[in-house]
């Protein structure tokens, strides 16, 4: 698919289509956010700064579960 590039305001931007943005499962006001990948940028509606937080505190939790359940029931 293709898109072009507009003048929105003194700005440019693109449009996407209702297919698109259906498929990133995004509505009006919603972030996407830059991915620079070997194959060039993606547009993603999921941070993956906060997918990093995420996964590093499972590993914490994982690697501590014994003290994490403990801390539980207190």
């Amino acid at each position: 698919m293709t898109f072009k590039v507009r003048r929105i305001g003194n700005s440019l931007g693109i449009l996407l289509p209702q297919e698109t943005i259906s498929a990133l499962k995004v509505r009006e006001g919603d972030d996407l956010f830059e991915v620079r990948t070997p194959e060039g940028i993606q547009l993603t509606p999921y941070n993956p700064h906060f997918a990093k937080v995420v996964e590093i505190g499972r590993r914490h939790l994982r690697r501590n579960r014994d003290a994490m359940r403990e801390l539980a029931r207190r």
